[in-house]
């Protein structure tokens, strides 16, 4: 078991060290995705600490196989944001793969374990085929609804919601692949 996960589980026993440990491991990184999405530090800082009362909160909702912690925090992180500018009726763009510079994950501070994790996924994400590639894109990067992608690609909501449902299995099992390898290792 990671540290993350024991960090998590010892959150769930209202454990505020432990709390505080995770903290300083994801904040950079959350705060990083907070910012590109809201474009402000203020808000990206106000949204950061709810994201950590919700982690004090929902601990127990973790479940280590479906995702890592760093994942579970940064899709809540990502989550909680898109809802914010949908909020304030924002229909920006905020998150575009091309403009993701890798030098700011660096320079937040990932260990070379998660780099490599972000490096395979997003290898994983452009390895999709170009249907599924773009709605993965549309929903998780720029944070459109399906039916926002149904009208953007002028193709059927349904149509959206199974491109996604495979892209999103083809990305379980390539990082789930990637995990099995590197523990056997």
């Amino acid at each position: 078991m990671d540290i993350d996960t024991q960090l998590i589980q010892q959150i769930t026993k209202q454990d505020r060290q432990a709390l505080a440990q995770l903290y300083e491991r994801h904040v950079m990184q959350m705060l990083a995705v907070a910012v590109k999405i809201l474009k402000s530090q203020k808000d990206a800082e106000d949204l950061i600490h709810d994201v950590f009362l919700e982690i004090w909160n929902k601990a127990g909702d973790f479940d280590a196989s479906r995702s890592a912690v760093r994942t579970w925090i940064l899709m809540r992180v990502r989550s909680r944001a898109i809802d914010r500018l949908r909020s304030r009726t924002h229909r920006q763009k905020v998150f575009s793969t091309d403009s993701y510079d890798e030098a700011e994950l660096v320079q937040t501070g990932p260990s070379q374990d998660q780099l490599a994790e972000w490096h395979h996924a997003r290898s994983a994400v452009e390895r999709l085929p170009e249907t599924q590639y773009n709605v993965i894109v549309l929903s998780y990067f720029e944070g459109l609804t399906c039916t926002e992608i149904a009208e953007r690609c002028q193709i059927p909501v349904g149509t959206v919601k199974s491109r996604l449902s495979t892209a999103i299995q083809h990305l379980r099992y390539a990082l789930e692949s990637r995990r099995e390898k590197t523990h056997a290792q």
